[in-house]
């Protein structure tokens, strides 16, 4: 296993993303001495970057993006596993709100299928499993994840992943619709999601389409969490990766994202 970087490397990577965020520059691999050389690395710059954010934004953690877990966004990101990234409270929306497109390098929004954890997940035996972690899982609602590439060039972002990962996976928020309890895993693996910008339908996917399945996709994180020594919360949200290819909207766009028999959910951007 590669050497994670120390401290004061991690901070000073994590103060130039920071840095890069605060001039609008284009998103670019880290580097020099920057630049993640293992998973390790950039998960270590990712929670100095996180840190920051936090102490900068007098804000708190909220759980947890999971990118990367559809064949559809596989092959437009060019990189064939997941990567994980922190949601911040302050960055949390209610269905119906709005982001201004300015904000943004260049906005992103994909289609998700989120849940909150209904415990502190406890120590496992064993690797976690679609199957075991379902107990632990309070509810599920559909979302839409807010993102930034800051005009990435996709071409190139295979060699530019760990970077991706340093960079928080780019998250930038996350939109929430209305809770749903008691569903089965039969249920979240059949259900079918439906995309749509100006009333116009821009994708579609299924619950298998997120690894095979989302409970799959959320074992996926919890295992992920324990090899860096952290663990999913009560209280944490969750998202398990877009079902259909990005979407890059642009000011007057308004976007909704239907779930059958889990509702749906809104956002306009201004």
């Amino acid at each position: 296993m590669a050497t994670p970087f120390d401290p004061a490397t991690a901070h000073a990577a994590a103060a130039e993303l920071v840095r890069q965020h605060a001039q609008g520059e284009t998103f670019r691999a880290l580097a020099g001495s920057f630049a993640p050389a293992s998973a390790e690395s950039a998960y270590g710059i990712q929670d100095a970057y996180v840190a920051l954010l936090l102490e900068q934004r007098r804000t708190s953690p909220a759980g947890y993006k999971i990118a990367i877990t559809t064949p559809a966004m596989r092959d437009m990101v060019g990189f064939q596993d997941c990567v994980s990234g922190r949601l911040l409270r302050d960055q949390l929306h209610r269905s119906g709100d709005s982001v201004k497109a300015g904000d943004y390098g260049r906005l992103i929004v994909e289609f998700e299928i989120a849940f909150q954890m209904a415990d502190d997940l406890p120590p496992a035996p064993a690797p976690w499993t679609g199957a075991s972690i379902l107990e632990h899982v309070a509810c599920a609602c559909p979302a839409l994840e807010i993102a930034d590439d800051r005009g990435a060039d996709y071409a190139g972002l295979k060699s530019a992943v760990l970077t991706l990962a340093a960079d928080n996976a780019w998250n930038q928020g996350l939109v929430l619709g209305e809770p749903v309890t008691g569903l089965g895993a039969d249920f979240l693996q059949a259900v079918e999601g439906v995309a749509f910008i100006d009333g116009r339908e821009v994708g579609r996917g299924t619950g298998r389409d997120v690894l095979g399945h989302p409970l799959d996709a959320l074992a996926w994180l919890a295992n992920h969490l324990n090899g860096r020594g952290l663990a999913m919360k009560a209280g944490d949200i969750v998202t398990t990766g877009s079902l259909v290819k990005s979407q890059f909207p642009v000011a007057g766009n308004r976007i909704a994202f239907r779930l059958a028999g889990l509702g749906e959910v809104h956002l306009a951007v201004e």
